[in-house]
């Protein structure tokens, strides 16, 4: 070989390296950064976090169901891969996840399913700590029930009869439970459980004139004889029968539904502690020891929103709310604050006339990034019209009643801990404005504060905040006995 030919082929081989350096590579391009997998009763939620936007086709093939997506601008990876680990036995509704390159720079996952599905595949921008997100939503093709879920998951007490008022139509009922007449309480018969008895008022006894005694019967026959040329005297008329007692109230079956909203979850983790505690571990495991103390009160049942480590929307979560047409609602919360001396525990409730504070309105404004954040399919009409509808709907008389409830809980927390402000404070929580629930927002301590971080971790404060918010419950269904209802459920 010459030397020039030598010189040749190394000016080649420079300039080739050099061109391969700046034309982009088509198939390295995307990178997949992780994979979640977060499964639940209500859906099963599959989070692909890139470092760009993903587009993604998907289809469904009936017997076997499956659900086939292929992504464009993938090359097969060694995280991608991990998704076939991810999926757990007692998922609701993937067997098993497979996962290839279909074709030049399309991904094909073909999800094995054990049941019809309705999934919903949509991409999140950027946010808090996340970058890029393409989400499988996989929901059941029938929706579950939320009422047969109630019951057939519920545990409550039934204890001694419970007399409760309820003269009025419940708030936002139309109509008042109206008894049969003779007709005698029965229990509730998908549950066997004897209701709480809630005696209706009987009907106003008519006012009468005072009887006429012997006396005064003679006097006026005395009267009516000393008359001359006159008619015949007029026939006495007996006295009238007393009017007889009023008969004992009927009464209605009525169990009381207390919504728990546990908040964040799944891809939210809510605020986080300088140790690395989670929100949303926190607070769901006060709620589940809230749901246990509650459902010892005499027939009261409790609904969670989620219960488990997995997504609800803030619509969703106040339709839930709705639909098992509950008489509380109260989300838990754990507050966080730029500053780590902040300490203490609070109660919000809706306003409508703006926040009680600027820290009452910088909490609301974060609280309600909570959709952002965890990953709410925007794209649809359905999540928008309820939140406008909720919106509008919001009655004086729900945070009248809000506020009574917040009052009660509060008076109750402040013997456990440190109250962050004395009063019951108001911001427009996205997440509090059903229109007929008095509902809550407890913000059991500052996650960000280090001691109280700790002892939001800790057992024996856990139990006292759920005996707290429990006292106070029962405080206010003291004072506040719930209505009858027109539909016994």
């Amino acid at each position: 070989m010459t030397p020039s030919s030598s010189r040749r082929r190394v000016l080649l081989k420079a300039g080739g390296t050099l061109l391969l350096s700046v034309i982009p590579l088509r198939a390295s391009a995307n990178e997949i950064l992780a994979v979640r997998v977060w499964p639940a009763p209500d859906y099963t939620r599959v989070t692909l976090e890139n470092d760009t936007d993903l587009k993604a086709e998907h289809f469904l093939i009936p017997d076997p169901p499956r659900l086939v997506v292929d992504i464009d601008g993938l090359a097969l990876s060694n995280t991608l891969k991990s998704l076939v680990a991810k999926i757990e036995p007692n998922d609701p509704y993937i067997n098993q996840v497979r996962v290839g390159q279909n074709r030049p720079n399309v991904v094909r996952l073909v999800f094995d399913l054990k049941a019809e599905i309705k999934p919903q595949v949509f991409t999140l921008a950027p946010v808090a700590g996340y970058q890029h997100r393409l989400v499988f939503d996989l929901y059941p093709a029938t929706p579950v029930d939320p009422i047969a879920a109630l019951i057939e998951q519920g545990d409550w007490s039934p204890g001694p009869t419970t007399t409760l008022a309820a003269d009025q139509p419940a708030l936002g009922d139309p109509v008042a439970a109206t008894p049969v007449a003779g007709a005698p309480a029965s229990p509730n018969p998908a549950t066997g459980t004897p209701p709480v008895q809630i005696p209706v008022p009987p009907p106003a006894v008519p006012r009468t004139q005072p009887n006429a005694g012997p006396d005064a019967i003679a006097k006026l026959e005395a009267e009516m004889s000393g008359l001359k040329g006159t008619a015949p005297a007029l026939a006495v008329q007996p006295p009238p029968a007393k009017a007889s007692a009023p008969a004992p109230a009927q009464k209605v079956a009525r169990m009381i539904t207390i919504a728990l909203d546990p908040g964040h979850g799944g891809e939210d983790p809510g605020a986080i502690g300088a140790k690395g505690s989670r929100e949303k571990d926190i607070v769901l495991a006060v709620a589940k020891r809230l749901k246990a103390k509650l459902e010892q009160m005499p027939n009261t049942r409790v609904m969670l929103t989620r219960d488990g480590d997995f997504f609800v929307p803030l619509g969703t979560r106040v339709q839930k709310a709705r639909k098992v047409q509950a008489d509380l609602f109260v989300s838990i919360h754990a507050d966080a604050w730029i500053s780590p001396t902040a300490r203490g525990s609070s109660v919000f409730v809706l306003s409508e006339k703006g926040a009680s504070s600027s820290a009452a309105r910088w909490l609301a404004n974060d609280q309600n990034k909570a959709d952002l954040i965890g990953g709410a399919n925007l794209t649809g009409t359905s999540d928008k019209h309820l939140a406008s509808v909720l919106f509008d709907l919001s009655t004086t008389a729900q945070i009248n009643d809000s506020l009574k409830l917040g009052k009660a809980v509060l008076k109750e927390i402040g013997g456990i801990n440190r109250l962050h402000k004395a009063s019951v404070e108001q911001a427009g929580f996205a997440v509090l404005k059903a229109p007929d629930i008095p509902s809550i927002l407890v913000e059991t301590a500052f996650i960000s504060n280090p001691q109280e971080e700790a002892r939001l971790n800790d057992d024996g404060y856990q139990d006292q905040l759920a005996n707290a918010i429990t006292n106070g419950i029962r405080r206010y269904f003291a004072d506040n006995p719930p209505m009858a209802k027109s539909r016994q459920t």
